[in-house]
């Protein structure tokens, strides 16, 4: 690896972030959300105008890499690391992945 060098010459840098079968992760989440048995928090009443949804949360390690670009040095790293991800259900239907976080 090169050492970073100290001259701002405004230069850029590009950063993304790739998941490894990220359909497949979405597809897996929503079924384990279906596995979080609750007792039924979408049958409570709420306000009036309000919705009361079911959610679950679960923790799962997910792979990819992170690719750091300029015009001299590409470098790809790849990585595994937990996300924690978030699924909601309206009264009738199924889980929907609303919501992921990086846990590191």
């Amino acid at each position: 690896m090169k050492k970073p060098s100290n001259k701002k010459d405004g230069s850029s840098i590009a950063i993304t972030a790739t998941l490894e079968e990220p359909n497949l992760l979405q597809i897996l989440v929503e079924k384990l959300a279906e596995c979080n048995v609750d007792i039924g928090y979408s049958l409570k009443q709420v306000q009036p105008g309000w919705k009361a949804i079911e959610t679950s949360s679960i923790e799962v390690l997910v792979s990819g890499s992170v690719n750091f670009s300029n015009e001299n040095d590409p470098m790809n790293v790849p990585f595994v690391t937990c996300f924690l991800f978030t699924c909601t259900k309206p009264t009738e239907g199924k889980y929907d992945l609303t919501w992921s976080r990086s846990l590191s």
